[in-house]
């Protein structure tokens, strides 16, 4: 009896974690979402092991903002794009418990159909756009386009005057605000 019971509750849970990472149907996506579809990135995304994780770790190997990208594939937890410029392909892993984002949202903070204009941005914040870092003087928007958003866990708006990024795993920094502009970065 046991040896049934204990069957049952495996191949319940085999279930469950194969419906977690199923890939979502092409009438369940939104409209301005589509497997095979081009997307530029709207922020500059460092990966490691050809994943990101929407946590936002800022190290690993930096994707550009506006990079050309393809969809290929999209789950409730997961987002797999190819760059088209290298045929790389990188998994980005949405960690909602951080993020508070589900994968659609998450999504459409990385992805866009448009380019990000640049020309929006001050000499200052393009050069830490492409380097992907950010410096004091930069406006809120500069900063999620050179580092991307911080976890809602840390930073629960970004309309508050510090947002709290990790570094890695094991290390945060404050980036702080003054009238809208980094007044101070905390390592």
């Amino acid at each position: 009896m046991r040896i049934l019971i204990r069957g049952l509750f495996l191949m319940l849970l085999g279930l469950l974690l194969l419906g977690c990472t199923k890939k979502l149907a092409s009438d369940a996506l939104p409209v301005n979402i589509s497997e095979g579809g081009l997307y530029y990135t709207q922020v500059v995304m460092h990966y490691e092991k050809n994943a990101f994780p929407t946590t936002n770790y800022q190290v690993g190997t930096a994707i550009p903002v506006n990079t050309h990208v393809k969809l290929l594939e999209i789950s409730k937890k997961a987002i797999t794009i190819e760059m088209l410029d290298s045929h790389q392909k990188i998994v980005v892993k949405n960690i909602a418990k951080h993020t508070g984002d589900d994968i659609f949202q998450a999504f459409n903070k990385l992805f866009a159909k448009q380019r990000v204009i640049l020309g929006q941005f001050d000499s200052l914040e393009k050069q830490h756009i492409d380097s992907g870092d950010v410096a004091i003087g930069m406006r809120k928007k500069a900063v999620t386009t050179a580092i991307g958003y911080p976890p809602s866990t840390r930073t629960s708006s970004l309309d508050a005057n510090s947002w709290v990024y990790w570094r890695n795993r094991f290390n945060t920094f404050v980036v702080n605000f003054k009238d809208g502009k980094v007044s101070e970065i905390v390592d």
